[in-house]
């Protein structure tokens, strides 16, 4: 089936991601997964080639390109080279919109030619100890100075992805007590520095998957935050949050079904390669009729994650769009990469193999950004059930 989706810009910013891919983070992969974390200074590269600044506006140094377009082209080659960009996803997914939609234009002049260059890497967090997808019971708070030129930041959050090499971090903290009415109510946005008195990094976390991606733990301990760093209005903090939703579980959709399609190349090559019994594993029926229903899997992930695409693009994603996408892909991934690693045998189980990978990275995708059970939640509100 014809894609409609890209045209002639982003398929040669395909070639250029390709080729930059193949040059610059295949043959030094293994190191970066053996460490756990991409090293600071690949991120100066992927500013240069102008990845981090295709969203920021021209006057603060970047492209000003108003589409997610060149993210799914991104979410695609990664998946395909079976690698990915270590932490920088939530840098462009998730920071900017907050920064594009919140920042002042003082703050954006602060900001965001840093930010466009690589030279300041944002994360944000929302997380804490005892708080997943239930926000409104999140703990750190930040208290204004009895002069009212600074907050004070007290609490800690975990899970942070690009929380060991951030310079700055988005952090959600409560300004005022929930309600009776609103438990949602207080919460607020800080730009805070990661160089701040009082901000530490705990531990770097061990996941299952996406070992280049540093994830950490944040602790914050009377760390003084300007006022002038507030992002948007006081207390105002979950409505924002909830704003920029759509996007970043789109985000999650279109990379589960990139991962999906990577995961079938994988397969569909081995099989041709692998021989047992005197045949190559492609020419058994089993292996056709597998594959078969795999890229049938595939190419419905396809049609829904586009259609996101462009939604998203158009300003029109609702969030039970975005919920319904990102559950659909996300459980098609998981299905697909399961039965293309079977396929692969026991070297599927290999970390060497990138199915191996792309199985512990996939499993991810079902529990953040909203679990699958979340999404079907929103779904089934939105069917008035």
């Amino acid at each position: 089936m014809r894609r409609t989706v890209f045209n002639e810009d982003h398929e040669a910013f395909r070639e250029t991601i390709r080729d930059f891919i193949e040059a610059e983070v295949v043959p030094v992969y293994d190191e970066w997964f053996a460490a756990g974390q991409a090293p600071r200074d690949f991120y100066y590269k992927l500013g240069e080639l102008g990845i981090f600044g295709i969203s920021v506006p021209e006057e603060f140094g970047g492209a000003g390109m108003d589409t997610h377009k060149f993210e799914a082209v991104l979410y695609e080659e990664t998946a395909r080279a079976g690698v990915q960009f270590g932490g920088s996803g939530v840098h462009v997914l998730l920071a900017l919109p907050y920064l594009k939609m919140l920042a002042t234009d003082e703050q954006k002049k602060r900001y965001l030619p840093k930010f466009a260059t690589g030279e300041e890497m944002w994360a944000i967090a929302m997380t804490e100890p005892g708080t997943g997808s239930d926000l409104a019971g999140m703990k750190t708070t930040a208290k204004l100075s009895e002069d009212g030129t600074h907050y004070v930041l007290n609490g800690a959050k975990t899970f942070i992805t690009g929380g060991v090499h951030a310079d700055k971090v988005i952090v959600c903290a409560r300004t005022d007590a929930p309600t009776a009415e609103d438990r949602r109510h207080g919460i607020s946005l800080f730009a805070v520095d990661t160089k701040s008195e009082g901000y530490s990094v705990g531990r770097k976390l061990d996941k299952l998957g996406l070992k280049t991606s540093d994830t950490a733990e944040l602790a914050f301990v009377d760390v003084k935050v300007p006022v002038e760093d507030l992002l948007g209005e006081e207390n105002k903090g979950f409505s924002y949050l909830g704003h920029n939703l759509a996007s970043e579980r789109w985000g999650i959709a279109f990379g589960a079904y990139a991962q999906a399609k990577a995961a079938v190349r994988f397969a569909k090559q081995y099989v041709q390669e692998r021989t047992v019994f005197g045949k190559p594993v492609a020419h058994f029926q089993n292996t056709k009729f597998e594959l078969a229903a795999c890229q049938a899997e595939v190419d419905a992930a396809e049609a829904v994650a586009d259609r996101a695409t462009e939604a998203l693009d158009a300003g029109e994603l609702t969030p039970a769009e975005a919920a319904s996408a990102k559950l659909f892909c996300t459980e098609v991934a998981h299905r697909v990469i399961d039965r293309c690693l079977q396929l692969h045998g026991g070297y599927g189980y290999m970390n060497e193999y990138p199915i191996a990978r792309l199985y512990a990275d996939n499993r991810v995708n079902r529990i953040y950004g909203g679990t699958s059970e979340i999404m079907k939640s929103i779904i089934a509100k939105d069917m008035g059930l």
